[in-house]
């Protein structure tokens, strides 16, 4: 299963705590931003119409994110970015990347995220942000 999600790549947010001045209780949330990302990603599958996979069953992810080429650059640099010669050595981390797009497809894709045994992620740039999320079965 294949599916793209238009837009630059963002990352997972961190959890925020705060304790009520009222009850003096702590309460953690996530991000808005974040929230709204998962749900986009969690969308974009759903739109795609990807399977549903059993919750005994291992599935490897491979994403590839697209990061947008800054507006401020030589056309040499740009050609050498959309070429891989230059990669995107910048944030969102690789790694917040892939949770993120682990995550929203939780209940989705898959009952939890602890049935993804095996992925991988790869940052480049592009003319057009996006991320492109393949999901497949381990047999």
């Amino acid at each position: 299963m294949e599916f793209t999600v238009l837009g630059p790549p963002q990352g997972k947010g961190r959890s925020r705590t705060v304790t009520n001045k009222h009850t003096g209780h702590s309460q953690s949330y996530t991000p808005e931003k974040t929230v709204l990302y998962e749900n986009y990603i969690r969308t974009c599958y759903i739109n795609a119409e990807g399977p549903l996979y059993n919750d005994n069953q291992a599935v490897r992810i491979a994403v590839v994110a697209y990061y947008p080429i800054p507006q401020t650059i030589s056309k040499k640099r740009k050609q050498a970015m959309l070429e891989g010669k230059i990669l995107p050595t910048k944030k969102p981390d690789a790694d917040n990347v892939l949770k993120s797009v682990c995550d929203s497809l939780n209940g989705v894709a898959y009952a939890d995220d602890k049935q993804v045994c095996a992925a991988m992620i790869t940052k480049k740039y592009s003319d057009t942000p996006r991320l492109n999320i393949h999901i497949e079965l381990i047999e």
